[in-house]
């Protein structure tokens, strides 16, 4: 017999990047009986969904919202914007934005995979860094026929624990005086790290369901900007399911061209009313907090952290590399075995040298103490040298540096 929750006593701790823990309030209101998605009520939710989503991405322009992963979504900002052969450039911060890079190729888009050279403690340097806008303003200025339509960036690179300044990649595509595109993937930054979708020209961005906004796996988002409605306009890729035009128009009465997943909105409603009730300021400054104080764990045990820039360290997750000749994934299975704690695994060119320690969401200060004393025994039983406790560096970061208190509860 197949048992679905295994774990023998008191609570897993799922400390990986997303998906993220499920508030007993969220999933509460996921439990509320399915209605019909063409009545007045659904109409009722659809628009106060579509609404706050907005607020969430800070834009005034519409957000499409799709019943599939955020990998659907990256489909959807592609082929409604772009033709067949149409050119664009992309950026390498990690193992999600070699998956973007992948599928642009597979869907017959011409695509150049810009990144920093060389390499770090046998990790590539561009997967240890956020994305160097410079790179990308000398290849636009030097497309003087405008040939490049978009450029693809990701926000928060999950596979590596970097942030990058997408409104410096913003600059220099103004800098560049091009029209192309900005396209990015925030499906592991919204709602844990800033995100200004208009404030910072951003033409379309890609998210999910399953990170910041502390939901289950299956929502995912486009935040629109005019200028990318209008390019969806003469696009040539096909498209039929993920086009924005039937989306927009049914959104206006809060109804959706297909069955949209009624329970996952209900869930999306509750997760908009805690993050607003705080207050996206209070959300982005707990989520650095957070990282702060993993980060300050990190370093006390001696171990060096993935992403090597501190000005883009990420406040979703922490990246943590191996000494040489250690498994990361060796030590993950350790530590998930003995002390049921869900690290997240290291992607693509760095697996088997890092792991992951999420800290975002549906998190406070007991739930990282508990993860970090499970890594930190995970660590030694490992055999790891450490230089020191992480656990008590980082009970001391959060004692001296206390939460400020919410303007108002958020449950």
């Amino acid at each position: 017999m197949l048992t679905l929750d295994f774990h023998p006593t008191g609570r897993h701790f799922l400390q990986i990047p997303g998906p993220s823990p499920v508030p007993d309030r969220i999933l509460r209101a996921m439990s509320l009986p399915t209605i019909d998605h063409r009545g007045p009520e659904f109409g009722a939710l659809g628009r106060k969904v579509l609404a706050d989503i907005q607020k969430i991405f800070q834009t005034r322009h519409p957000v499409a919202i799709y019943p599939a992963s955020g990998t659907g979504a990256w489909e959807a900002a592609l082929t409604n914007v772009l033709s067949p052969g149409d050119r664009v450039v992309m950026y390498e911060t990690g193992h999600f934005a070699s998956l973007w890079h992948k599928m642009a190729s597979r869907l017959g888009v011409q695509t150049e995979f810009l990144a920093l050279p060389g390499s770090e403690h046998a990790v590539p340097a561009s997967w240890r860094r956020g994305v160097q806008a410079d790179l990308i303003e000398q290849r636009l200025t030097a497309d003087t026929q405008h040939q490049i339509k978009a450029v693809c960036v990701v926000h928060n690179e999950t596979s590596t624990g970097v942030t990058s300044d997408i409104a410096a990649v913003r600059r220099v595509i103004d800098a560049a005086k091009h029209p192309a595109l900005l396209m990015v993937d925030t499906i592991s930054g919204l709602a844990s790290a800033e995100f200004r979708h208009d404030e910072w020209g951003v033409d379309v961005a890609v998210s999910g369901s399953q990170k910041g906004l502390m939901l289950p796996p299956g929502m995912s988002f486009n935040a629109l900007s005019p200028k990318a409605i209008a390019a969806s306009k003469t696009a040539k890729l096909p498209k039929a399911f993920w086009a924005w035009d039937e989306i927009i128009e049914m959104n206006q009465g809060g109804y959706w061209p297909y069955t949209p997943n009624t329970n996952l909105l209900y869930g999306l409603s509750e997760a908009c009313d805690m993050l607003l009730g705080q207050g996206l300021d209070a959300v982005f400054a707990r989520h650095q907090r957070w990282g702060e104080g993993v980060r300050a764990a990190v370093r006390a045990w001696g171990l060096e952290i993935q992403c090597a820039d501190p000005a883009v360290y990420s406040p979703v997750l922490t990246g943590v590399i191996m000494p040489e000749g250690v498994d990361a994934d060796a030590v993950r299975k350790l530590i998930y075995e003995r002390f049921d704690c869900s690290l997240g695994t290291g992607l693509g060119k760095v697996k088997g040298r890092m792991f992951r320690i999420g800290h975002l969401g549906d998190c406070n200060d007991l739930t990282l103490m508990a993860a970090l004393s499970g890594c930190e025994m995970g660590l030694k039983l490992a055999g790891v040298r450490l230089a020191g406790s992480g656990v008590l560096a980082a009970m001391e970061y959060f004692a001296g540096h206390p939460m400020a208190a919410p303007s108002q509860p958020s449950q």
